[in-house]
């Protein structure tokens, strides 16, 4: 079974999700920027209530797309990777080494970088892991766009750097920006995960019982303090690639999932979270620390930190370069690792309150983003047929 069969089904041939990723992103830039935008904004903040009793959750349509929807995105990643970690090419610890450490160098490069550029500023140096995150959804957007002038192998290789990435971007989520952790919710966690593992355990057919465990997961890592897309990942490592009749539930929820996750889900994400009003923001202001730090750490810390790290694995040998895959599709590949977006963007409202930071700070991701976006997009276009290069 092809390892990009399996972890590709979001950029399928014709791109039209990819399309539909950029398209979305696109509109909300515009609506925020027109007359339309006080629409938009009441439009994200009216609040949704699941409440039982008076007792339940109640959060802006925001929150319930980027912690709810986002959720569902990652539990399809999940079910993809955990297919290829148990039958496929990542049944070898040797195919994760390159994408994981470069992954690790991705995030370490550009946060340096950010605080080297902030040395001397303390009010802004909280945002130092603003540059560290890489958007899957928009990553693989543009990815798709290239179609089969990318080799199939490079396309799997973003995908685990970027979900490798981003899970690193969670964790320090949890470790450094959790205002208030509930360690109730975190143990009453522990309950659902044991049914799932339970359930997995006996080989169980039936999707229907854990993706309701799961949704009581998702809810207590909500409520934990530690963002809930967490819990999309672990609830499909339960899901059983194999039942006891020998049929594979993985296998057709992931099967049945994928196409919503690209016709809905994505790009009703870029479409919320893509809408950032430039009112205010000036060229001069790129010069500043804030801003500064944020476009060099994506734009050249990606590149140095996953292009850096790659070259010392595969010329140590203790790595190989994906199937079919010459360095510059290696060095296309690092600076597409540096459309932070959606991501960078939700970091930087956890790392600042105030509206210059955060003007700041939109300045500063979503012009690296376009750079690195259209760089990546130019270098693999131009990139001839890969080499077996070791």
């Amino acid at each position: 079974m092809s390892l990009f069969s399996a972890l590709s089904r979001l950029v399928r041939g014709d791109a039209i999700g990819g399309i539909l990723l950029l398209v979305a992103a696109a509109l909300a830039m515009v609506v925020a920027n027109s007359p339309l935008a006080p629409a938009y904004n009441t439009l994200l903040d009216v609040r949704l209530s699941v409440l039982i009793e008076g007792h339940g959750l109640s959060k802006p349509l925001i929150l319930w797309i980027n912690d709810g929807l986002m959720a569902v995105f990652f539990f399809l990643i999940g079910l993809e990777l955990k297919r290829e970690m148990v039958e496929g090419k990542l049944r070898n610890p040797r195919d994760v080494i390159l994408p994981g450490m470069a992954a690790i160098a991705g995030m370490a490069v550009p946060a340096l970088i950010y605080l080297a550029v902030n040395a001397g500023h303390a009010e802004t140096q909280r945002g130092w892991a603003i540059p560290a995150a890489t958007d899957i959804a928009f990553a693989v957007g543009v990815l798709a766009l290239l179609g089969k002038r990318v080799p199939p192998a490079l396309k799997v290789f973003l995908l685990t750097l970027a979900i490798l990435d981003d899970m690193g971007a969670i964790i320090i989520i949890a470790l450094f920006y959790t205002a208030e952790l509930h360690t109730d919710f975190l143990i009453l966690a522990i309950v659902p995960l044991v049914a799932l593992g339970w359930l997995n355990a006996r080989g169980t057919h039936r999707i229907a019982p854990m993706l309701l465990i799961g949704a009581a997961l998702w809810f207590c890592v909500l409520e934990s303090g530690v963002h809930p897309t967490l819990a999309g990942v672990l609830t499909a490592f339960f899901i059983p690639l194999k039942d006891r009749f020998g049929k594979s539930p993985l296998h057709a929820l992931e099967h049945g999932l994928a196409p919503y996750v690209t016709w809905l889900i994505v790009p009703i994400f870029a479409f919320a979270n893509a809408g950032v009003s430039l009112t205010g923001i000036t060229l001069a202001d790129a010069v500043s620390p804030l801003p500064l730090g944020i476009a060099a750490g994506l734009i050249i810390g990606k590149q140095l930190g996953v292009f850096g790290m790659t070259l010392a694995l595969v010329k140590s040998g203790a790595a190989r370069l994906p199937a079919g895959a010459g360095w510059h599709h290696v060095w296309g590949l690092s600076a597409l690792a540096g459309i932070g977006f959606t991501m960078s963007l939700f970091i930087g409202s956890l790392s600042f309150d105030d509206a210059l930071h955060l003007n700041e700070v939109r300045l500063g991701v979503l012009s690296a983003s376009c750079v690195s976006a259209v760089l990546g997009y130019v270098i693999l276009r131009r990139a001839g047929p890969g080499t077996i290069t070791r």
